[in-house]
């Protein structure tokens, strides 16, 4: 249950230094325009830190952390959020000071999804095997 609280505050934290990243880059470069880093905002604090507000609950209801099936989930889930966040921020960035972007920042963001996908399946199996074993469901 702490490190999914832990996690909730770091990924909090990473969302808002995004968002005041984001603003003071373009402000500083005088950048008018599309960019990949203004979503990083958003979608670090929507899978980051909005998703362990939902695991909070759901492991007070479930007890989801006493399986052995939620360290994998949180460990995968973990990394593919990371990838994704760091390949936009990096993208972003790049777009931002005018470098040109290198095509295996489209791959690397890919396989982050990917790995969050593989997480998403994991807890789906884990939701199951706590729901299956709830007497009251």
């Amino acid at each position: 249950m702490r490190r999914i609280l832990y996690a909730f505050l770091i990924y909090t934290v990473i969302g808002l230094l995004s968002g005041f990243y984001y603003r003071e880059l373009t402000v500083a470069h005088h950048f008018h325009g599309d960019t990949q880093l203004a979503l990083v905002h958003t979608h670090t604090l929507m899978l980051g830190m909005f998703m362990h507000l939902v695991l909070l609950g759901l492991n007070k209801v479930f007890k989801l952390s006493s399986y052995y099936l939620f360290n994998w989930f949180f460990i995968i889930y973990n990394i593919g959020v990371v990838a994704t966040i760091a390949m936009m921020f990096l993208k972003g960035t790049y777009q931002v000071i005018g470098n040109k972007v290198p095509e295996t920042f489209a791959g690397f963001a890919g396989i982050g999804h990917t790995v969050i996908t593989a997480g998403f399946i994991l807890l789906f199996f884990l939701l199951r095997n706590a729901i299956v074993k709830d007497p009251k469901s």
